[in-house]
């Protein structure tokens, strides 16, 4: 699975050095930077090789709660699998842009290093419930270890950093490969800065990983492969496992074409800027064709398992039929008996035995018809339970494939909805705070130019959405009088709700009011304060 390749070069340098009688100044430096390669690539082969073998396990990481508008150093140690990797961050928790991340790494080895499937690495945030988000690829500098740098930003408060080795940038889970993890942090200012025990996850358990057919990512010399090639390589291996070849044709033959088209443009010369651009489009559109494939497999297979259990119940139906067939010839034969031991005891009225036997038979005779009676109720009883337990299941499977269906979608929705405005998560539901700007003026119920195109557009988005009910709740400021404070969030609240009505949306699933200064999320003393109270959210909540 895991193979390391050295430049041909190496050889020639080393037999030209010891064939030379005396070896200048020069020679002896690239012998001792010879021999220093060859036993970095000798340590990095046998980590490597020795991490990839590892299980895939549960793994606890320090989470940290950074405070508003504080600066916190935050130190990396690598793992067990390359120990020397090191960085740091600076981490600032902002009002406006969330949490702001300056990260640095150094000494990190190549991530084609550690074997078949590995061609950049990724930063995660791990909040403490276990979730994990991509906040962007770290990209490789340099042909040996390198050094690195990225910034970012993440809307989570309290978390836990790593970095993994991955086979493309926008993988949705780490993967096994936890090359480094934070420590404790500490304050500029000296304040003490709260974390939580641990942040437990598992990497990646896709068996891809595990597969024997793991192809190679890339050709011998490293150094001049771009990584979004290398990645777009893995992005269509991976897409091909999942099934892409039969279940997303058209989305593979896409992003086969557009990495064919980065390749040519690198070996042509391209700028490299292109054949990053189309590289990237490559990798997305593999991810897609990857994740059709799931959907469309989950689909035939639960078409599959519908068949299963179909053929059951017309087994069962099948049964329930030759039993009453059964209980047809068994009522015919008893009405024939019955005819005969009349006849019977009309011929021999004279003879008593005769008369007994006769009558013993005909108990015999009622007794299995009372059986017979009895296992025909059982299985109409059965019949029913059986059909009603299919009518269950099939709801139960509609109504589960629906909330899969949603459950998916959403976190490309709430990457829409921030578009309009700040969106969080809560008990409630998905929150989205609209900006002030959406109104003409801080007392105004009429929509700005730029407000009125922002509506529009989120009531269009929440029409195609219908699983999703919608309250409108309306806050401002206690300057003013009461009755005209709840005016104004009255009339704002009615305002977006006539406007989602407008584009679509059914006024069943739209709530609307206006709460006035009521709810205050800051006390009314400042220019700031008020600002902050001066707000609109639209809170989605699933239908039951």
């Amino acid at each position: 699975m895991f193979a390391t390749r050295t430049r041909n070069v190496s050889s020639f340098q080393i037999t030209r050095l010891w064939k030379s009688d005396l070896p200048s100044k020069k020679d002896k430096i690239i012998m001792k930077k010879l021999f220093n390669l060859t036993v970095a690539l000798f340590v990095i082969s046998t980590v490597a090789t020795s991490a990839f073998a590892q299980l895939d396990v549960a793994r606890r990481t320090t989470a940290i709660t950074y405070p508003l508008d504080e600066v916190v150093m935050v130190n990396f140690r690598g793992t067990t699998r390359f120990p020397r990797m090191k960085g740091e961050a600076k981490i600032k928790r902002t009002k406006r842009n969330g949490t702001e991340i300056e990260l640095s790494v150094s000494k990190m080895p190549r991530p084609f290093e550690l074997g078949a499937g590995y061609a950049t690495y990724v930063l995660w945030a791990i909040s403490p419930d276990g979730r994990a988000d991509n906040l962007g690829e770290i990209k490789r500098r340099g042909f040996f270890e390198f050094d690195s740098k990225i910034s970012v930003t993440t809307p989570l408060q309290t978390f836990a950093l790593i970095i993994t080795a991955e086979p493309h940038f926008l993988v949705r889970r780490p993967s096994q490969q936890v090359m480094l993890e934070n420590l404790n942090p500490y304050s500029v200012s000296g304040k003490t800065i709260g974390t939580v025990s641990t942040a437990q996850y598992f990497g990646n358990s896709s068996d891809y990983f595990q597969d024997s057919r793991t192809p190679e990512i890339a050709e011998l010399d490293y150094s001049k492969m771009p990584s979004t090639i290398l990645q777009g390589r893995q992005a269509v291996a991976l897409a091909k496992f999942a099934g892409a070849e039969r279940d997303a044709t058209q989305e593979l033959a896409e992003a086969t074409t557009l990495l064919a088209n980065a390749e040519a443009g690198w070996r042509a010369g391209r700028r490299e800027e292109d054949v990053d651009i189309t590289a990237r489009k490559a990798i997305s559109a593999a991810v897609k064709a990857e994740e059709t494939a799931a959907v469309r497999k989950q689909a035939r297979d639960q078409r599959n398992e519908k068949s299963r259990s179909d053929a059951e119940i017309r087994q069962a139906e099948r049964k329930y039929s030759d039993a009453q067939a059964e209980i047809a010839d068994l009522k015919a034969e008893l009405e024939r008996e019955t005819r005969n031991r009349e006849l019977s005891e009309r011929d021999v009225q004279n003879s008593s035995n005769v008369v007994r036997d006769l009558r013993d038979e005909n108990a015999k005779l009622r007794e299995e018809l009372t059986r017979t009676k009895i296992e025909a109720e059982t299985a109409k009883r059965q019949l029913a339970a059986i059909q009603s337990e299919k009518s269950r299941l099939e709801e139960q499977r509609a109504d589960d494939q629906r909330m899969a269906q949603i459950k998916a979608a959403e976190p490309a929705l709430i990457q829409v909805l921030r578009s309009f405005g700040t969106v969080s998560q809560t008990q409630r539901g998905i929150e989205v705070v609209l900006p002030e700007n959406y109104w003409a003026n801080s007392r105004s119920t009429d929509f700005s130019l730029k407000g009125t195109q922002k509506v529009e557009a989120l009531a269009a988005l929440l029409a195609d959405n219908a699983a999703y009910g919608i309250a409108i709740e309306s806050h401002t400021d206690n300057s003013g009088k009461p009755e005209t404070i709840q005016a104004v969030t009255d009339g704002r609240a009615r305002a977006i709700s006539s406007r989602f009505s407008s584009a679509g949306v059914a006024d069943s699933r739209v709530s609307a009011k206006g709460l006035g200064a009521s709810l205050p999320i800051a006390p009314n003393t400042t220019v700031k304060n008020r600002a902050k109270n001066r707000r609109v959210l639209i809170i989605l909540s699933l239908n039951s």
